[in-house]
């Protein structure tokens, strides 16, 4: 027999018979309408559970991850506001639920259900998994069951504070908002979650402000592996800037006053608190899994016996609020509702093609002021003395750093944070003196956790910024790419363009570097950014096109809400020449504030017709360096620069290299999963006749000392792949 089926059998009978589980006497300062309001809201989830295993097993739902057990999290909902954004476990439909209680116009039952149906009807996703989320009830749609969540509930709660000192033009949460985050006892220990946990604490022991609350719903076991009794308590009970509250999840009036206590010490100190509430698991896992085979069945019927609903009713029955005899009614009419909800739910469309399925995956556009920077004067005051020498050709790194401070300038709502970006002005100089010009507030330098570090601009998107995080090298990105792939790019995926967390990433890489680093510090993959659903992906090679990128890729994440990476390429930042010492063949003036480069414009040098190279990044300049040498030897050249590298622009591939007799990719990422591989597929598919080769980097990381360079292309190699292309080609 199923176990939720002996749950509910036992529930009706005990409930029937007053024949309660023991437990504290009520105790506590919430109205008879609200103890009520707690139990209905607990006994909707119990029967969305029941009901979501009834209609997995006819084929009609999806998902059986359920809430029992954990419905004391309704008396949280309870005790906090519903403008306090909130981050949720898996588990906590009663949560939901109990807020949806507080906002007009709601229909959470049907909500719910029509996302157990997977129906495109469902107003969170659309059909396309099944989450607890809602604009209206300020709930992200969260996908994860390891807290990766928690990085970016601390960047939201931060963006609250932030926005107090400058209010973002979209900014959503109210100045005296708290962030909530719900998280299990066996996520506690991901080093996500640790990381989340440290950076908040770190941010409150320097006195900066982070309204946030997290709460470990801590019911002592991670599908079969327990977690050590006492374990969470005695991490977390003496943790340096983080409050401890602990509560028993069992006693709606104990968790009720206590959440209400966390929430004030929030709200009030605007400081990190960690709320510790013991529940315990139902059912086990998931429909799929039975606790039976791993544990022992007295302790699974002992578990059992501590039904949350019927401690519930045991105390409202004490405390007058609600007899047990309307309380057994409330449950029995709640479930035949829900049945009744789900016959119809099921019935509602699903997702039916790829085009359906995808339509969520670039968020929608925003309207946008054209600036929301100070008066133009302000610009020559922030430049200073750097104003003089824009007339001047520049290296790559000094541009960046002047078209950085012009988009700070025009859009305040630009929020950059990383390790170093600041006092430092980072390990190239990038940003130097950005901090100077526009303060800590806006130039954050963080702790050395990338996690963290993308957490805090995920976060602060929520609230209307515009956030450019930095990752000092792509090697480092490894740490944290889930928190790309996981929670940024999924965001507006889940949420059906409702919900999205516009940045513009910045990561120094590539390869390159003369005697310094070795593969952590030249990495020269960028595979698991290309595979990120709806993720952008530039890649300049010179100054001015960085300059003209970069405010594409501002504008991009403004007003289009996309989420950018914009790749610089290390070994470029410092370069002056292109074929002889001092011949400056590489830098650039300033280009005018008004010049940008569109998303999916390719850049082209020369008209040559025999060969056509195909190359971005470090491989415009080297392919550059061989232009000389490759007319020396009667071979008419062109040069294309694709800069987007993701999604590839194929319709500009396919223009820039018309007329060519050859082509030739030359890509520094490797030969395995590097982008050649997608070059080589388009052109066989759009110039089905013309020649190609490649030329890529070994299947190797990068060497430290003379041999920095040694697995990737040069000027010599694509001289000699380009004349080997054109001898087989004759």
């Amino acid at each position: 027999m199923d176990r939720a089926d002996i749950v509910h059998d036992n529930f009706l009978r005990r409930l029937a018979t007053r024949d309660f589980s023991h437990g504290r006497a009520p105790s506590g300062a919430f109205s008879a309408f609200q103890g009520v309001e707690i139990y209905r809201a607990a006994c909707l989830s119990r029967a969305l559970d029941r009901q979501s295993r009834v209609m997995q097993r006819a084929g009609q739902g999806f998902y059986t991850i359920g809430s029992s057990g954990h419905e004391g999290l309704a008396a949280v909902a309870a005790a906090l506001r519903p403008t306090d954004m909130a981050f949720l476990h898996y588990r906590d439909a009663a949560f939901q639920i109990a807020r949806s209680q507080q906002v007009p116009g709601q229909s959470i039952a049907w909500d719910m259900l029509l996302s157990f149906a997977a129906s495109s009807e469902d107003p969170i996703s659309g059909g396309r998994h099944k989450v607890l989320g809602s604009k209206a009830l300020a709930i992200p749609p969260q996908t994860s069951t390891i807290a990766s969540h928690l990085p970016k509930a601390v960047g939201a709660a931060y963006a609250i504070g932030a926005a107090r000192r400058h209010r973002p033009e979209h900014a959503e949460l109210p100045e005296d908002a708290i962030v909530y985050c719900s998280f299990g006892d066996a996520s506690a220990n991901h080093s996500t979650a640790q990381g989340a946990f440290n950076t908040a604490g770190w941010t409150s022991y320097q006195s900066i402000p982070l309204p946030l609350l997290f709460c470990c719903e801590d019911n002592g076991i991670g599908i079969s592996t327990k977690t050590p009794k006492g374990w969470i308590a005695a991490g977390f009970q003496h943790r340096p800037g983080l409050k401890y509250f602990a509560c028993d999840g069992l006693d709606i009036f104990d968790t009720y006053a206590t959440a209400q206590e966390a929430a004030h010490y929030v709200r009030t100190r605007r400081k990190p608190a960690f709320l510790h509430i013991r529940t315990i698991r139902l059912y086990g896992h998931a429909g799929a899994d039975m606790p039976t085979t791993y544990l022992p069945r007295e302790e699974v019927e002992a578990e059992e016996a501590q039904d949350p609903l019927l401690h519930m009713a045991r105390q409202l029955d004490a405390a007058g609020a609600l007899p047990a005899s309307e309380a057994l009614a409330i449950y029995t009419e709640t479930n035949a509702r829900v049945a009744r909800i789900a016959a119809e739910a099921v019935t509602r469309p699903r997702l039916r093609t790829a085009a359906d399925v995808m339509a969520a995956l670039i968020p929608p556009k925003r309207t946008c002021k054209p600036t929301n920077g100070p008066a133009p004067e302000a610009r020559e005051a922030a430049f200073g003395s750097d104003m003089k020498q824009m007339n001047d050709p520049q290296i790559m790194s000094r541009i960046i750093n002047w078209a950085l401070t012009d988009l700070m300038l025009d859009h305040r709502e630009i929020v950059m944070m990383g390790e170093d970006v600041g006092r430092k002005g980072g390990v190239y100089g990038v940003t130097q003196k950005l901090q100077q010009r526009f303060g800590p507030d806006r130039m954050i330098d963080t702790l050395l956790d990338e996690q963290s570090i993308l957490g805090l601009a995920i976060g602060m998107a929520q609230n209307g910024f515009v956030p450019m995080p930095e990752i000092q090298f792509l090697a480092y990105l490894h740490n944290a790419e889930d928190q790309l792939r996981g929670e940024a790019a999924t965001l507006p995926f889940f949420s059906n363009g409702q919900y999205t967390n516009p940045m513009v990433l910045r990561i120094a890489g590539l390869g390159y570097q003369k005697g310094f680093g070795g593969h952590f510090h030249n990495d020269n993959s960028v595979a698991v950014l290309r595979d990120i659903p709806g993720l952008i992906l530039a890649c300049p090679s010179n100054g001015a096109d960085a300059a003209k990128m970069l405010r594409e890729c501002v504008r991009l994440a403004r007003e289009e809400q996309r989420v950018v990476v914009f790749l610089e390429p290390i070994a470029l930042y410092p370069m002056r020449d292109l074929h002889t010492d001092k011949d400056g063949g590489w830098m650039c003036r300033y280009p005018a504030r008004d010049e940008v480069i569109a998303r999916g414009e390719v850049g082209i040098h020369g008209a040559g017709d025999d060969l056509a190279i195909v190359t971005f990044g470090n491989g415009t300049y080297l392919s550059r360096q061989a232009e000389p040498l490759l007319a020396a030897a009667g071979i008419k050249t062109r040069i294309i620069d694709t800069r987007w590298l993701s999604p590839l622009p194929k319709a500009a591939l396919t223009a820039a290299v018309q007329g060519a007799k050859r082509i030739l990719i030359v890509d520094e990422t490797r030969h395995t999963g590097g982008l050649a591989e997608a070059f080589m597929a388009h052109f066989h598919e759009t110039a089905p006749g013309v020649p190609l080769a490649r030329l890529t980097a070994e299947d190797s990381f990068i060497a430290t000392g003379p041999a920095y360079a040694a697995t990737m292309p040069s000027r010599d190699s694509i001289v000699t792949a380009a004349k080997a292309l054109m001898e087989a080609a004759q």
